[in-house]
């Protein structure tokens, strides 16, 4: 009976433990703003059929251009950089070669996971990268087959086609959870953040890097909005426009 008790109040202070560490977390709430379109527009190639497939390169996920605030936000990746943060556990993340673009154009994945690189179009392709964080040239590939390649290393890696230069993607490898999107309105947040010093990163595909060194209290949120491209709301912002990083 002892034992029964003892495991409760055992249970019982876990669970306090547990919610003693969430109040001393804090949350970051924000907005990006983006002053104006930065992303050219895409090449319209010609439908042509290949061995009985069509590929309609005129289709609206292969040619439309980005001409609106909100197109551009979802151009935009915000993270959390500094000691302390957890590395979450590895993936496999897939982009696909289709319509001569890469789908999606813009994946995030954690340090340390694996991307496939379908080939989903009745023609060759080939996949490199001269990214400093992750060099690789999977050569050239026909439909139905694909490559993979391992990231070991955070940063920005962009990625082409040699044989098709209008095909470009950005792979953004973390280490650490805290990541988000902004929404339509621009807005994001983050929840649940340990209390220290981090550096909050706005990364925008055509724009750079925006970079704010922020500290956050046990309790409480933070409130911290950027404006791309023409200058941040702070001053103290580090800008990195086209880095790789």
């Amino acid at each position: 009976m002892n034992e029964i008790i003892a495991f409760f109040i055992l249970l019982m202070g876990g669970c306090v433990g547990v919610i003693d560490a969430a109040e001393g977390a804090a949350s970051i709430t924000g907005r990006v703003v983006i002053t104006k379109v930065m992303t050219k527009k895409r090449v319209i190639l010609p439908s042509y059929d290949m061995r009985g497939m069509t590929v309609n390169s005129s289709s609206p996920a292969a040619s439309s251009a980005v001409g609106s605030v909100t197109d551009e936000l979802s151009r935009v990746v915000l993270y959390l950089e500094g000691p302390g943060l957890r590395n979450p556990a590895p993936l496999q993340g897939t982009l696909i070669q289709k319509n001569r673009h890469f789908d999606p154009d813009l994946l995030v994945i954690p340090v340390g996971s694996t991307v496939s690189f379908p080939n989903d179009d009745p023609i060759f392709h080939n996949v490199f990268s001269l990214s400093k964080v992750k060099q690789f040239d999977l050569g050239y590939y026909p439909a139905g087959e694909t490559r993979t390649v391992k990231f070991e290393k955070p940063g920005i890696v962009q990625v082409y086609c040699h044989i098709h230069p209008d095909m470009s993607a950005a792979i953004i490898v973390l280490a650490t959870s805290f990541w988000t999107r902004p929404g339509s309105d621009g807005k994001f947040a983050f929840s649940e953040v340990p209390p220290g010093a981090y550096d909050l990163v706005a990364w925008h595909r055509s724009a750079g890097f925006f970079r704010r060194h922020i500290t956050l209290p046990a309790k409480g949120t933070l409130d911290e909005d950027f404006v791309i491209p023409v200058k941040d709301l702070d001053s103290s912002v580090t800008t990195q426009p086209g880095s790789s990083k």
